[in-house]
């Protein structure tokens, strides 16, 4: 698979699943007290990692379940990818829900949800459309959590259809609309919903992705809690933009847009 580096978990070393399951927590975390975040040690504890393309540090989900829910409460994450919010859902005892349209990622979910800890949480993990939530009732989600695709800057399956990472950015926004309605009627009312996203440049002109994914949300009815700012570090194309274009800056920042009910 083209987003996911050829090692899995049963690759590693009995050393390197030890360290996995000894190491669950992060060492001296704490809550980001501002609108700015920044995170160059991306985060390897539990079974999180870098191998899978696109997918966002763990402190990002930490510091959201932290800040936006309580022990006990449901998580949603409808673009599950490789499990990261479903892992420190079940790591901070929140139950939690994972979707995505790619059975790989499902695959690799449930590998890495696959360690003991001492909580209680349920993990439940469905292949399916983040447009189609129909297996969950009106308001029955405590928060909202997710990391959606650039559009199709990063390609997660080759035709397979509903992914939206096959998209261009029109058709993108069309189906991140669906999903922001999706999002609101199954969340509950006053709670919130947590979404990351950054901004493409095509033809050396920037789109601004974020704020035009925002404007899904807020049609669908959320309104705007925070806008936070968040550093991008060990971005895969780096190295190639710095040695090819001068003639424009590198995007490093992506959003994360915190909506209410």
């Amino acid at each position: 698979m083209d987003f996911y580096e050829d090692i899995s978990y049963n690759d590693m070393s009995n050393i390197e699943k030890e360290e996995c399951l000894i190491s669950l927590q992060p060492n001296n975390f704490k809550l980001e007290p501002t609108t700015v975040w920044s995170f160059p040690d991306r985060g390897s504890w539990a079974t999180h990692s870098g191998r899978y393309r696109g997918n966002w540090s763990p402190y990002v989900p930490r510091n959201l379940i932290l800040r936006y829910s309580k022990p006990g409460d449901w998580v949603l994450d409808q673009f599950m990818g490789s499990g990261t919010t479903l892992v420190e859902a079940k790591l901070l005892n929140r139950h939690a829900v994972g979707v995505d349209i790619n059975p790989q990622s499902v695959s690799i979910s449930e590998t890495n949800l696959q360690f003991q800890c001492d909580t209680s949480s349920k993990i439940y993990i469905r292949n399916g459309d983040a447009t189609d939530l129909h297996f969950i009732k009106n308001s029955r989600m405590d928060f909202i959590c997710m990391h959606p695709p650039y559009a199709n800057i990063i390609k997660y399956s080759k035709g397979l259809q509903g992914d939206v990472s096959l998209l261009d950015t029109d058709d993108f926004l069309k189906k991140m609309q669906k999903v922001a309605i999706e999002s609101y009627r199954v969340l509950k009312e006053e709670k919130m919903c947590a979404v990351m996203m950054g901004d493409i440049r095509k033809h050396g002109k920037v789109i601004p992705l974020g704020f035009r994914t925002m404007e899904c949300f807020l049609q669908a009815g959320f309104s705007n809690k925070e806008i936070i700012i968040k550093e991008q570090h060990n971005c895969f194309s780096t190295d190639y933009w710095e040695k090819r274009d001068k003639s424009f800056l590198m995007l490093a920042h992506e959003y994360i847009f915190i909506f209410q009910k």
